[in-house]
């Protein structure tokens, strides 16, 4: 019999971020590896991932980290947690670690523990196992993980949905799953993101009629924003182009590059010779592909959109097609660019949230795949906690008992003990890393309390010079300000921090010592009372005293 312990370092009341930890006894094994978008409050922050310290304190009983699909959120952070640990195991299929590979490439980190896997093919960790089964979602080579042990299967789904027009890379092993639940599964980790969602996600995950609606009604060029890690719908896109007399334009190496490589592999399937190049933007039949960046929505079209791309300018009797329906985190920049799109003349078809929905697991989907597996406990992942209540909620009116339903929060762990729970009320520290740029260093909450600062009430810096040998003040107190006050209409106010500056350099100056430190904190002290009074802000206040 095992102790298993189960927890999330990032997934729960959240979307994206996922990060999931199952320990088996001695044995500790990780499921995903995802980011979260950065919101307006995280002023500069291109990205959140997990805290992995729990991974590095850990790392020699780490038998591997199995990511299910290849979308940022899912294995968004895999690239920084190789960086500081090149020695982890990370197991992927075909296509997810294709993906990765080029993330990894782009970041120039030489990385060589990618171990591609197979779906429904077993591997074996001394006395637990891990099967890979492959599911239905927007993306090929999808699966989630069935974590055997003595006590019993421990399945983790990931994303997906039940959809049987999804074929090939893309279609779910029912019979597997059926398999999996008749030889006993302890527990299920079942996503929540479209729980409250009532009905099948199927078929509004399809796209195909609105495609062919907005081909077929304008006669002129349509530009197309699509993301890249939806490769359902770029294929659902070129089988609608198929029947036209279109030619399809690529903008973007990256783009190119993901799309050759779903035409190489047999993912998608399209005839080449309809793929134009730049000699067709004008073209008044093409269709114009752009993507999304990951950290920054719309910013290929933005660029389009303000004038700065070389190639493309959008005309009054262009369409522009979004191929994705606005969510909450991207809801207010996608607006701001269909207003945009809108003031140009352009006409703009975008996707209802209620119509067209994503390819995750609405309320039948989750009781469908509760009843194939028939879980004794039932722990709802991925999502807000709002999502993962509705889970829950789905979980109770197929008939499971409350108290076998685990709702947590990230750190929060499950302990099961011989197949039963246990209540030992424990829980992992976790945290956020703050991504910014290039580095995977956290920049940390008094950065961003300082950029939140600068933003609210702007800057003051206070300059003065003295000399090295006499400690005269060579160059009186100067003031610099940057977003605090308009200086002309304020010559009073800065009149006023000269002095007080000037006071306070005298009074911790003596013939053969400066007292740098009490001058500094002096200054910022009475600087931020006075300026509090007069104008009710608190600007950043830096001092500068230097020696010549």
């Amino acid at each position: 019999m095992s102790k298993i312990k189960i927890f999330s370092l990032g997934g729960l009341n959240e979307e994206g971020k996922n990060m999931y930890v199952v320990k088996v006894d001695a044995d500790i094994f990780i499921f995903d590896a995802g980011l979260k978008y950065a919101d307006d409050k995280l002023l500069g922050v291109d990205y959140v991932i997990p805290n992995f310290d729990y991974i590095k304190d850990n790392l020699k009983n780490i038998k591997g980290l199995f990511i299910t699909h290849g979308h940022e959120k899912n294995m968004g952070a895999v690239c920084d947690i190789v960086k500081v640990i090149p020695s982890l195991k990370v197991y992927a299929t075909k296509f997810t670690a294709d993906i990765l590979r080029k993330e990894l490439e782009n970041d120039n980190i030489r990385f060589k523990n990618i171990i591609e896997i197979d779906p429904h093919k077993k591997i074996n960790f001394g006395k637990n196992s891990i099967f890979p089964v492959r599911l239905t979602h927007s993306i090929p080579d999808n699966v989630g993980y069935a974590l055997n042990t003595k006590d019993g299967t421990i399945f983790y789904t990931g994303n997906y949905v039940f959809d049987a027009t999804m074929l090939g890379p893309y279609k779910a092993d029912i019979g597997k799953l059926a398999y999996i639940g008749k030889q006993g599964v302890l527990l299920l980790m079942g996503e929540s993101m479209y729980a409250d969602k009532v009905g099948y996600t199927s078929p509004k995950n399809r796209v195909d009629k609105l495609i062919k609606d907005t081909l077929s009604k304008t006669e002129n060029r349509v530009i197309v924003n699509v993301f890249t890690a939806h490769v359902s719908r770029i294929e659902e896109l070129f089988n609608e182009i198929s029947k036209t007399t279109r030619r399809v334009v690529v903008m973007g190496h990256k783009l190119q590059g993901i799309i050759n490589d779903i035409l190489n592999n047999n993912y998608v399937k399209f005839d080449r010779s309809r793929i134009g190049d730049l000699s067709n933007i004008n073209d008044k039949d093409s269709v114009i592909l752009i993507s999304n960046e990951r950290e920054k929505p719309f910013m290929n079209l933005n660029r389009i959109i303000n004038g700065y791309d070389r190639y493309v300018s959008i005309k009054p009797t262009d369409t522009i097609l979004f191929m994705e329906p606005i969510n909450d985190y991207n809801e207010k920049s996608a607006i701001k660019v269909i207003d945009d799109v809108s003031k140009i003349g352009a006409t703009v078809v975008t996707m209802s949230r209620k119509e067209h929905l994503l390819h995750h697991a609405s309320s039948e989907d989750i009781m469908l795949m509760l009843d194939l597996m028939n879980p004794k406990y039932y722990m709802p992942v991925i999502g807000e906690y709002r999502h993962m209540v509705a889970n829950a909620n789905a979980a109770s009116h197929i008939g499971m008992k409350k108290e076998n339903i685990l709702l947590k929060q990230n750190g929060d762990v499950v302990t099961i003990v011989n197949g039963k729970l246990k209540d030992e009320k424990e829980r992992i520290k976790v945290d956020d890393i703050l991504i910014d740029g290039n580095s995977s260093e956290d920049i940390g909450e008094l950065v961003l309390k300082d950029r939140e600062l600068l933003s609210d009430n702007g800057i003051v810096i206070i300059c003065a010079t003295l000399d090295k040998r006499t400690k005269e003040i060579l160059a009186y107190p100067e003031v610099l300000t940057r977003g605090f006050i308009y200086v002309k209409e304020n010559s009073s106010l800065i009149e006023e921090i000269k002095r007080i500056s000037l006071e306070v350099i005298k009074e911790n100056t003596s013939d053969n010592y400066v007292e740098y430190n009490k001058i500094k904190v002096s200054i910022r002290e009475r600087l931020s009372t006075y300026l509090y009074d007069e104008t009710e802000c608190r600007p950043m206040i830096i001092t500068v005293v230097q020696e010549v």
